[in-house]
């Protein structure tokens, strides 16, 4: 089997015609293997691994209908053309609305068949779940060769004790991936813990990574174990980590070099065993040069870093995940929405997808919300695309956002004058001045031409 080449399974119980269909698929470039029934065809699928089936509609044991239906079970986007000597409009239409690819009449016109083929490979319609997928990263869904190293880099860094650092936009799957990792190393049977460092405020950090002594400070009404020692034994997640304050980031480093935390309101030290698999969307080298984030924790968590390419890097990968987002909402909306046109399976692989996976799933669900047919149409597929904001902020760039936008009308109402505007804001004049550094901000630049005059 040639990995590069687009493959093709012929299923017909006529020997002669598979012989024809084969020569004409190979001349123009396809890998072609043949079988003489449905029952075959199911065996060989798993091995030969097929982008596209063509397969009889009228065979004895099991027709064309019955191997769809078989396939899609295990396969559901691996597009299945039809054929048939005796087709009527109603089988083509049941056909279809079934969720099969194409309808070719007998005999098959040549030119038809490669444009068919043809198009069914282009928008990529392949299943990568057709090859050998292991347990450990079954949650990740892809036929992307940037993925494919991603995952194999990913399985042979899982075997090791390294802590690993997953870099990538947000909405690209970075807690799956570290699931896959922790599923794949020899701690996958214990626990899993995921934390965001962008939810857990400030004060908190110790107490929630750390925990607690009852009685350590004023709410803590009972011991709390805290994330580390939740995660002993397996793998600790911790997702935004350049979202950590600068003020914690010294005590992780400590603990990371130690294997130790001590619980707020303790006095002793306790062993943990956890490995870490850290993630952020934001520049760190950037926040080391701006001195937001500590270079020697950079350099204990980034032993190993793994690049999650975004969608639009894979675009192979959005047939396979639109499909897989619409069998998931399939109970949700009683299983009346099949799949979606080839115009508008053609749109999504067209968009560039600034929210990444994540935006690809809103979308899928608003098409399958508001679809009255089987197949979704491009023209909703076009709303829902137009409907969907440019990019997805994460919580810190929204809090950033609010926050700057709150100090500009501040300074804006008082005319520049900080005393004012740190009352207005119940801050002390230190730590509102604090916050316009921040921000970049200079108040005199918010006075109006009589305040600076005078």
């Amino acid at each position: 089997m040639k990995a590069n080449q687009t493959r093709v399974l012929l299923v017909d119980d006529d020997p002669d015609l598979l012989r024809l269909l084969g020569l004409r698929l190979a001349a123009v470039g396809y890998e072609v293997e043949s079988v003489s029934s449905g029952v075959a065809a199911l065996s060989r699928v798993s091995v030969f691994r097929p982008h596209v089936v063509v397969a009889d509609l009228r065979m004895e044991d099991m027709d064309g209908l019955a191997l769809f239906d078989a396939l899609h079970e295990q396969y559901p986007t691996l597009p299945v053309i039809l054929m048939t000597a005796h087709g009527t409009i109603s089988d083509a239409v049941n056909a279809t609305q079934r969720g099969v690819f194409g309808f070719l009449s007998k005999p098959i016109d040549k030119t038809e068949l490669i444009s068919l083929v043809s198009e069914a490979t282009r928008i990529g319609l392949s299943n990568t779940a057709v090859g050998d997928f292991s347990d450990w990263r079954r949650l990740i869904l892809t036929q992307s060769t940037l993925m494919e190293e991603l995952l194999n880099q990913a399985q042979r860094i899982a075997q090791s004790k390294a802590s690993v650092f997953i870099s990538g936009e947000s909405g690209t799957g970075k807690e799956l991936l570290a699931r896959a990792i922790h599923a794949a190393s020899t701690r996958s049977e214990g626990p899993f813990v995921a934390v965001n460092c962008s939810a857990i405020p400030e004060n908190l950090f110790e107490s929630e990574l750390f925990g607690h002594r009852k009685g350590a400070f004023t709410g803590a009404t009972r011991d709390h174990k805290g994330l580390f020692r939740a995660a002993d034994g397996g793998t600790l997640f911790l997702d935004e980590i350049g979202d950590m304050p600068k003020s914690f980031q010294a005590k992780l480093l400590r603990t990371l070099q130690e294997m130790k935390v001590r619980p707020v309101g303790a006095t002793e030290d306790e062993p943990v065993d956890v490995r870490i698999i850290s993630a952020t969307h934001t520049d760190l080298d950037k926040a080391m040069a701006e001195g937001g984030f500590r270079e020697d924790l950079y350099y204990r968590l980034n032993v190993v870093t793994l690049c999650l390419p975004p969608l639009s890097k894979r675009p192979e990968d959005i047939p396979l995940l639109a499909t897989a987002f619409l069998r998931e909402l399939a109970e949700v909306y009683e299983e009346r929405v099949k799949g979606f046109s080839p115009e508008a399976l053609e749109a999504l692989v067209s968009f560039e997808w600034p929210g990444n996976v994540r935006q690809l799933q809103n979308v899928v669900e608003q098409c399958v919300a508001l679809s009255s047919t089987p197949l979704i149409p491009l023209t909703l597929v076009q709303r829902a695309l137009r409907d969907e904001p440019s990019s997805f902020l994460s919580l810190q760039e929204a809090r950033d956002q609010f926050e700057r936008n709150y100090l500009i009308r501040l300074l804006q109402m008082t005319n520049g004058n900080v005393t004012q505007a740190a009352k207005l804001a119940k801050r002390n004049r230190t730590e509102f001045y604090r916050l316009l550094n921040r921000h970049g901000m200079i108040p005199s630049l918010f006075k109006t031409s009589q305040d600076v005059s005078s």
